[in-house]
């Protein structure tokens, strides 16, 4: 059927077609416009055998339908051949587009690297300072480090300071598993437990050096910590519902308050870059909302990702509504590639 091919097996017990598996051969059959031989008459199949250089048919037999000639190139391969001559060129090329294809964008890399220097400039040499020892005594009072003086601290202050607990959960969970990256060995976890001191300053940088798609999912993973965690409606539940329950509290807030919060924000290093952090990390977090619904095929649930632009709630209400990672299941040692779920 194909002149000059590399060696074919004949199915002799059907003969309606003869397929071509190789997808690189259909490609080169294609560009040097290659057809099959075929004469709808009486058929006479033979195959051909390279003894003595002739291609005198060892049998043959003759079936109505279509005319199949297999020849066999072991030894008598035409180094002129176009198909034969092509078939490195032709995987060299593939080869270039698919390094082509694979290559990294660095520009928002780079662009990423440049926002988190200069946010970091921004933190150390020009944020707000007056109150320095103010900051001090919040914090402690934060962090429960001090007994009850009778000072009554800020309820916007209060639910921010908690709600940037609750962040690293969530990103936690937007980005294990499916903000892992597979072409690089940077791990995220240890961003995700700087990121609950740092917040979205010690995220970035992972940001900066993620490399997608992340690595497939086995039913294994699932059932260890973290992912039996962090895929848990119910720790997506308690999230969510603590996460709105701040948020109404600090809504609730009458104006008095926030006025002197705002007051904090323009005098106040600790509470200023607090809230620049809360910023950053809603601003982020659509874009992860995003590449976890793509991994997971969520397709028909679109409409949660203009809901994930509500700072917290949004995100939290998405991991709450997804379903689970697509899984592979691990084959025996020595098999190819695991089939996913």
């Amino acid at each position: 059927m194909i002149a000059n091919a590399s060696l074919i097996s004949c199915n002799f017990s059907t003969f309606p077609s003869f397929p071509l598996k190789n997808p690189k051969l259909k490609t080169l059959l294609k560009a040097h416009n290659i057809k099959p031989r075929l004469a709808h008459s009486k058929t006479n199949y033979g195959c051909f055998s390279n003894q003595s250089q002739s291609d005198k048919p060892i049998f043959s037999f003759q079936k109505k339908g279509l005319r199949q000639i297999c020849k066999s190139t072991l030894n008598n391969q035409n180094p002129k051949d176009p198909v034969l001559s092509n078939e490195d060129g032709l995987e060299s090329e593939v080869g270039k587009s698919e390094s082509v294809s694979e290559g990294r964008d660095w520009t928002t890399s780079i662009l990423l690297f440049v926002l988190w220097g200069v946010l970091m400039y921004y933190v150390f040499n020009l944020a707000p300072n007056q109150t320095p020892s103010q900051d001090l005594y919040f914090l402690k009072k934060l962090l429960y480090l001090k007994g009850d003086d009778g000072f009554k601290m800020n309820e916007v202050l209060v639910a921010l300071w908690y709600i940037m607990g609750l962040w690293p959960l969530v990103y936690g969970m937007l980005l294990l598993p499916t903000g892992r990256s597979s072409k690089s060995k940077i791990p995220v976890w240890p961003f995700l437990i700087l990121s609950f001191f740092a917040g979205a300053y010690g995220l970035l940088p992972y940001f900066v050096l993620w490399k997608p798609p992340p690595p497939p999912v086995e039913e294994t993973e699932l059932s260890r910590w973290p992912l039996n965690f962090l895929e848990s409606k119910l720790t997506a539940g308690i999230s969510l519902a603590a996460g709105l329950g701040l948020i109404i509290y600090a809504g609730l807030a009458d104006g008095d308050i926030w006025k002197e919060f705002f007051q904090y924000f323009r005098g106040s290093r600790f509470i200023h870059v607090t809230s620049l952090d809360f910023t950053l990390l809603s601003a982020f977090a659509p874009f992860w909302v995003y590449n976890d619904m793509t991994s997971r095929k969520m397709s028909d649930k679109g409409w949660l990702l203009p809901l994930s632009l509500v700072p917290l709630i949004g995100p939290a209400l998405y991991i709450v509504l997804r379903p689970a990672p697509p899984l592979t299941t691990p084959l025996p040692l020595g098999s190819a590639t695991s089939k996913p779920k």
